[in-house]
């Protein structure tokens, strides 16, 4: 058997192809938040909070209205989303061009609140959702055995992650959300509601963390604090990609999901902190981040 540093091929292949599937989390929660900061100046703590009322709202529209996978993976995250505009309206937008650090608090206390609420409905033991039934099962490789969820996962966040890409970077409505967060003055000139400009951004990057929490609720226990597990690292991940490069959340999620994977091979009790040290190194020789550009 052929061998790496002492490790078998068959096993780094396996942690590859690991790494690309919670590199995909990665991607989705930090494209959400490089879409919001990006775009309108707002560190949203709420993201993880977003991130699990996604899987949450999946989780209960089964258990209580029978409501399958498919329905679910568009209508949690235009629920969720629907919330992020009602938050924006009504509590971010009263801090508009303030310090980051309202956002910051602002959206820290909004996710304890969500947080504590659902725990107390619910607890923290946490719910199982069901692997749809076309995915169920797997492709044996060479390497390792691929389930078919997995698979779809890999799929769909590439996909959705190059669509965001695309609209914001490539077509006029990008055009228009960038112009109308630079110079909304100039914008509302021109005759461009600029503030539902800013609540729809808003919505759609807490769409894009509730999108994942769906994805993530057939295969991770679904609980209320399985937000805050995992904003931190995403946090990680936006800040050495660039805050606010779309690009870069993309790029780093993936990458930094890869790099997990492997530590786990050859270090594992490191691989928990991988990423943070990666993100040290990082600031100190670009602090603007590796996609991010220089103030």
């Amino acid at each position: 058997m052929t061998e790496i540093l002492g490790v078998p091929t068959s096993v780094l292949s396996g942690q590859l192809l690991l790494g690309i599937i919670n590199g995909s989390f990665y991607a989705l929660l930090s494209l959400g938040l490089a879409v919001i900061f990006g775009l309108l100046k707002i560190i949203n703590f709420a993201h993880g909070a977003m991130y699990m009322l996604g899987a949450m709202v999946t989780v209960i529209m089964f258990n209580t209205m029978g409501i399958n996978y498919w329905v679910a993976l568009f209508l949690a995250p235009l629920v969720v989303g629907c919330f992020g505009v009602l938050i924006e309206y009504f509590l971010l937008r009263r801090i508009a061009g303030q310090d980051h650090i309202y956002s910051l608090l602002l959206t820290f206390g909004i996710a304890l609140m969500i947080q504590g609420i659902l725990t107390n409905i619910y607890g923290v033991s946490g719910m199982r959702y069901p692997v749809p039934e076309i995915f169920k099962g797997g492709i044996r490789l060479d390497f390792m055995y691929l389930p078919y969820y997995r698979a779809w996962v890999i799929f769909v966040a590439v996909i959705v992650c190059f669509g965001t890409w695309f609209v914001i970077e490539k077509t006029k409505l990008g055009a228009y959300l960038r112009a109308g967060t630079e110079d909304s003055q100039l914008m509302q000139g021109f005759g461009i509601n600029v503030p539902l400009l800013v609540s729809i951004t808003y919505g759609f990057g807490v769409m894009l963390a509730a999108f994942a929490g769906v994805l993530a609720a057939p295969v991770y226990s679904v609980s209320p604090v399985m937000g805050s597990n995992i904003l931190i690292v995403v946090f990680a991940v936006v800040v050495i990609g660039g805050m606010g490069s779309i690009a870069g959340a993309i790029t780093t999620g993936l990458l930094m999901g890869v790099v997990e994977g492997f530590t786990k091979v050859f270090y594992p009790e490191f691989s928990s902190a991988v990423i943070f040290l990666v993100m040290v190194i990082v600031l100190l020789i670009r602090p603007s981040g590796l996609f991010g550009k220089e103030a």
